[in-house]
C-alpha cells in the first residue's frame, strides 16, 4: 500500500466514523424532538383544559356579580330609609333639646319670680307688722 492509498484509508475511515457520529446525533435528536413534541401536545391539551376552566370560572363570576348588584339594587331603598330615619330622629332630638332649653329658661324664670314673690311678701307682712306694733 503506498502512502496516498493509506491516506486515503485513513481519510475514508474519518468520514466513516464522521458519518456515524453525525448519524448518533441526528437519531438523538429525532429522539429528544419527539419527545418534546408529545410534551409540546400535553402542555396544549393542559392549556386547553385551563383555558377553558378558566372561561367557566369567568362565567360563573359574571352570573354572581349580576346577582349580588341585584340584591343590592333590591335593599338600597331599606338603607336610604334608614338613612332618612336617622336624619328624622336627629331632627327629633335637636327639636328636643331646644325645647327642653326653653322650659328649663322658664322654669328657672318662673321659680326666680316664685322666690322674689315670696321675699317681697315675707318683706310686706314684716313691714306691717312693724306698722302694726308702732
Amino acid at each position: 500500500m503506498t502512502g496516498g492509498q493509506v491516506a486515503g484509508l485513513i481519510a475514508a475511515i474519518a468520514v466513516l466514523i464522521l458519518v456515524l457520529f453525525i448519524g448518533m446525533f441526528l437519531m438523538k435528536l429525532n429522539k429528544t424532538l419527539g419527545e418534546l413534541n408529545r410534551s409540546m401536545k400535553t402542555m396544549t391539551n393542559d392549556v386547553d383544559t385551563i383555558s377553558h376552566q378558566a372561561e367557566n370560572i369567568m362565567a360563573n363570576a359574571n352570573e354572581l356579580l349580576e346577582d349580588v348588584n341585584q340584591k343590592v339594587a333590591t335593599i338600597d331603598p331599606v338603607f336610604q330609609a334608614a338613612a332618612d330615619l336617622g336624619e328624622s330622629v336627629s331632627d327629633l332630638n335637636s327639636a328636643t333639646r331646644k325645647l327642653t332649653d326653653r322650659v328649663s329658661d322658664t322654669a328657672k324664670t318662673s321659680l326666680a319670680a316664685r322666690v322674689g314673690k315670696t321675699a317681697f311678701d315675707l318683706y310686706r307682712n314684716h313691714s306691717r307688722k312693724q306698722n302694726t306694733q308702732d
